[in-house]
């Protein structure tokens, strides 16, 4: 008897071990998985952080910088900014300058995207699809700002006086603030997600409310 316990006892580790060797497939869903891609990781950003990550950061290299062209007390200083200005938003318009590289508008346009296709996935519950509505507007507004601020500093560009091009720097400060943190477009006291409003903070507020109500974190 003690033998055919011993023996049992064998089998069942055996088996136990065999199971733990078995790859184990990921119970994540689909709308978690561009969840991530937004929030936490995705495989071509710089450091791989989430693509609402890669936008603030350059977003807060693109609003410094229209800070300093805005400052400027010369046509050139403005002119030089506004340039890392652009880099910031989509680097394709200058080889060289202080953004990260990945560009605002990529970095956005992809957060959009990716939080869209998590509210199509058939797993993806109210709560994502509620969510999504408000980061996928927050992010779709950053990158209408980001669009008008190029063809503003093509025009700061080619400025020929003082005057003109800091008031278009001006302008362009007042965008890259509303990218970060929205604006209050009907003035009515409160910066909400909705279209024309919401900026990169709300975004990564109604974000971080989606993964608390999917207990992701």
């Amino acid at each position: 008897m003690a033998r055919t316990r011993f023996v049992t006892r064998t089998a069942l580790a055996a088996v136990v071990a065999a199971v733990a060797a078995v790859p184990q497939i990921s119970a994540q869903s689909a709308a978690h998985r561009h969840i991530g891609h937004v929030a936490d990781m995705w495989r071509d950003t710089p450091d791989q952080v989430g693509l609402l990550v890669a936008a603030q950061m350059e977003a807060e290299v693109a609003a410094q910088h229209a800070g300093l062209a805005a400052g400027s007390g010369d046509l050139g200083g403005i002119q030089r900014h506004v340039t890392h200005v652009l880099h910031a938003i989509d680097p394709s318009t200058s080889e060289r300058g202080p953004g990260n590289g990945y560009g605002l508008i990529r970095a956005a346009s992809g957060a959009a995207q990716h939080i869209g296709l998590a509210a199509e996935a058939d797993d993806a519950s109210n709560a994502v699809k509620t969510h999504a509505n408000h980061v996928g507007t927050s992010a779709r507004n950053a990158v209408t700002w980001a669009e008008a601020i190029v063809e503003k500093a093509a025009m700061v560009a080619s400025a020929t006086d003082m005057e003109s091009a800091k008031a278009m720097a001006e302008e362009i400060a007042a965008m890259t603030q509303a990218i970060l943190s929205g604006m209050d477009a009907d003035g009515n006291g409160r910066v909400t997600w909705q279209e024309g409003e919401g900026g990169l903070e709300q975004a990564a507020t109604h974000l971080r409310l989606m993964k608390e109500a999917e207990g992701l974190g």
